[in-house]
């Protein structure tokens, strides 16, 4: 196997999806969280928003700043981060530690009052973004790098992107949805051949989930 097929073999034998290329903060992302399923609105939350501030950059430039982005946001915890004011955009703005852009830090906090209304619809974030769980249908019989590299959206994260713009949601394009989706593990997209499919299958077989 070799990263052409989207697999290359790490240090201690295993073999996994190449895209942490073995950097070992990337390889313990890609083997502890990357795809297994999240229900918690704080993590959910974090991640579609952090998914926007990555626009334009790596998700390794990102991931290598989280703990900043945490410190900075709240936890984002989506009530404190709404009422974030004029004051706290210019605070983040002078923080080194995070990606200092005007529009994302914004869209963050226009999207936790988003968080808060959706959240009071659907009696969770969680219920809501589980219920836009793909299908067997929507997904593609085999999952290897040519398929993943030719659907970097798929018609569920159009439409989920669509109906989050609809409710006000900022940077979440079809794309960075479709991102989202990967990571909390609404889809299992490590390859067919890769050391941690199999288990976060049987996570998102096991998982319980959220309903409104």
């Amino acid at each position: 196997m070799s990263e052409t097929a989207g697999l290359i073999t790490g240090e201690d034998g295993k073999v996994r999806c190449f895209w942490h290329g073995n950097l070992p903060d990337y390889l313990r992302y890609h083997d502890d969280e990357w795809g297994r399923p999240v229900t918690d609105d704080f993590r959910l939350f974090e991640k579609i928003c952090l998914e926007g501030f990555q626009s334009g950059l790596s998700w390794l430039t990102i991931l290598r700043k989280r703990e900043n982005f945490r410190e900075a946001f709240g936890g984002f915890d989506y009530h404190r981060v709404a009422h974030y004011t004029a004051d706290d955009v210019g605070r983040l703005l002078g923080n080194a530690g995070i990606i200092r852009h005007r529009g994302k830090i914004e869209a963050a906090i226009n999207n936790a009052a988003r968080a808060i209304e959706m959240e009071a619809e659907f009696g969770s974030l969680s219920a809501y973004f589980w219920a836009h769980e793909p299908g067997a249908d929507e997904r593609p019989a085999v999952v290897d790098l040519e398929t993943l590299r030719a659907n970097p959206t798929t018609p569920v994260s159009v439409r989920i992107s669509k109906d989050l713009k609809k409710r006000g949601w900022k940077f979440v394009g079809p794309t960075t949805v479709y991102a989202f989706m990967q990571a909390m593990g609404l889809v299992n997209d490590h390859l067919e051949g890769c050391c941690c499919r199999g288990e976060v299958e049987r996570l998102r077989t096991a998982l319980k989930r959220p309903v409104a």
